[in-house]
């Protein structure tokens, strides 16, 4: 075993030790990154190194649709749009089996389709949907299982942050990777309401069904969720059409969500700011993951890790398909302990090279990066989105709200293999622009 290989080994095992002893993740990237990079090259390259990158990194145009959609989704968080998402849908589907729990499924998509933000959707469904299923006698750890699972959505239904990082890491159109994701996030919603309806065939007493609404509640509650299909419409609809770029998308989406929240009342100075400022944090946090990830790349770059595990993935002995289910198995344990950005961020532009040379379709591979980092963030024992709604609601218990969610990850693994099996469920919306 040869010095790089040494250094690399270490060199990882020293970022998975930081990460268990609390340290920030995008931190623990960035001193092994510097420190190993200092090691292989000098010190001199990598006090240089360690100022540039994050320079590059806030600077780059490429970057500035991430805060842009942001921005847009805490401003429909503030203005109410998802209460309205939830109440229409309630409307319609809460007196199905398991009702509720559909109901905040459908309103999880539909916000996901305004918002980008998988833990941002859970979370503000958390405040919105689980108080209702509480009060109609559902199992809170249920109740808090569905809005785990459906909140990933905000990743797979675009606008995406994590399409975004994946176009910019691979070259790849991001509109495309956008339009790929519509089908499967709607493919999503339909599996996790028949894991809705599979545990209530089981344990309907987790889920009392509730009286119809009547119809006049039905029409009435449509007439609020304009102001969501019209930004979704606008953005989406305006690069699916081709008048805006991905950036320019994001720009009108914050100029939609804001004429929108003024226009009707529900964007005051106080909301205004609480918007700002939560975007803020949210995209800060983002950054400072990037910069860690790219600055931990320039050491794996050094050692020649990209290049040698590029190789030997390439050269396994496995029929291509088996390599891409290898990789998907790969991201669904690795998603359990590290957090989805990083692992793109750490892992695309060495993977992105062997699926090119394997003859797949960048954009599929792309949505089964996001696939299967979606199942990362409700499974055991990291599930950022759980952590995040066990601050919320500790009374549910973080146990308990792993086991609600846990029987959607069939829904979830269902999806992957129909998706591998047949790609044009990715495909087929994002060549329809061509």
């Amino acid at each position: 075993m040869d010095e790089q290989t040494i250094v690399a080994i270490v060199g990882c095992s020293a970022v998975i030790v930081l990460m268990l002893i609390r340290v920030p993740i995008a931190v623990s990237m960035g001193i092994v990154g510097v420190m190993g990079f200092a090691y292989m090259v000098s010190w001199g390259p990598a006090i240089r190194l360690l100022v540039d990158s994050p320079f590059r990194t806030v600077t780059n145009f490429n970057f500035s649709v991430i805060p842009m959609f942001v921005l847009m989704g805490t401003l429909v968080s503030v203005t109410g749009m998802s209460r309205e998402l939830f109440r229409a849908a309630a409307a319609w589907l809460g007196h199905l089996p398991g009702g509720l729990a559909i109901a905040t499924i459908f309103a999880c998509g539909g916000f996901a389709a305004i918002n980008g933000s998988s833990v941002a959707t859970a979370a503000t469904m958390t405040q919105v949907a689980l108080p209702e299923m509480r009060r109609a006698g559902y199992s809170p750890g249920l109740s808090a299982g569905v809005i785990a699972t459906a909140g990933t959505l905000g990743i797979m239904i675009p606008p995406s942050v994590m399409f975004i990082l994946f176009a910019i890491l691979t070259d790849t159109d991001v509109i495309k990777l956008f339009m790929a994701g519509v089908i499967p996030g709607i493919l999503g919603i339909a599996l996790y309401s028949a894991g809705v309806l599979v545990v209530y065939w089981f344990k309907p007493e987790w889920m009392p069904r509730a009286k119809p609404a009547d119809w006049n509640e039905r029409w009435t509650s449509l007439r609020d969720v304009w102001a969501v299909l019209l930004l979704f419409g606008t953005v989406i609809g305006g690069m699916y059409g081709g008048f805006v770029t991905a950036t320019e998308a994001a720009g009108l989406g914050v100029l939609g969500a804001f004429v929108i929240g003024v226009a009707r009342g529900r964007l005051k100075w106080p909301q205004m700011v609480e918007a700002m400022v939560d975007s803020l944090r949210t995209s800060a946090a983002i950054f400072f993951i990037i910069i860690g990830a790219f600055l931990f790349q320039y050491f794996l770059a050094v050692t020649q890790t990209s290049q040698q595990l590029a190789e030997w993935v390439g050269n396994l002995p496995l029929p291509p398909i088996g390599i891409i289910i290898a990789i998907m198995a790969f991201y669904i344990i690795t998603g359990m302990f590290v957090d989805e950005l990083a692992i793109m961020l750490l892992t695309v532009p060495i993977l992105y090279p062997v699926i090119v040379k394997l003859g797949f379709d960048p954009v599929w591979f792309g949505v089964l990066v996001v696939t299967t980092v979606e199942i990362g963030l409700y499974a055991p024992p990291i599930g950022m989105i759980c952590f995040v709604m066990n601050k919320m609601v500790p009374d549910i218990g973080l146990v308990n709200i792993y086991k609600g969610a846990l029987p959607f990850l069939v829904s979830d693994l269902i999806r992957l293999g129909l998706i591998i099996t047949f790609p044009q469920i990715a495909l087929w919306f994002a060549n329809s622009m061509s």
